[in-house]
């Protein structure tokens, strides 16, 4: 091999380059396709679940919580809280807010009817069946 850099060898490299990451684009493509179909959870979305996301959206949770990984950090996790909590603590800690204690964040009280708590929990619920590639990386987000 000559101490060279010919022209023709760097249009080799380019377009065996581009061939390469091309490829390899259409690949990662077609996993995360398919892996999406796996995971389809469109048959658990029902009208008390849709109901319980406009109370999510318009009672600014995300404002507060992340919900799979989007939304803000000053509050918990709330992807797998259903499974980590159970429904009924979560309609009692939505209740029971703001606790009034001293040097604690304090959630808002939205004064919800037993009918939207529900709706939020159906749609907690249906949150926590969402395949998340093992996310949040611990148990308690």
């Amino acid at each position: 091999m000559s101490g060279t850099f010919t022209k023709a060898m760097a249009r080799n490299i380019f377009y065996g380059g581009t061939v390469f990451f091309f490829l390899l684009l259409v690949a990662l493509t077609v996993d995360t396709t398919t892996n999406l179909h796996k995971s389809d959870n469109s048959a658990n979305l029902t009208p008390q679940v849709v109901a319980g996301k406009h109370i999510w959206e318009t009672r600014n949770c995300i404002g507060c919580h992340t919900l799979l990984g989007e939304g803000a950090y000053f509050a918990p996790e709330l992807g797998n809280v259903y499974t980590r909590r159970g429904p009924e603590f979560i309609k009692a800690w939505i209740q029971s807010q703001p606790t009034g204690a001293p040097g604690r964040r304090q959630m808002p009280q939205f004064h919800l009817t037993d009918q939207e708590l529900d709706d939020l929990v159906a749609f907690l619920k249906y949150t926590s069946g969402i395949d998340a590639q093992k996310w949040p990386p611990n148990i308690e987000g």
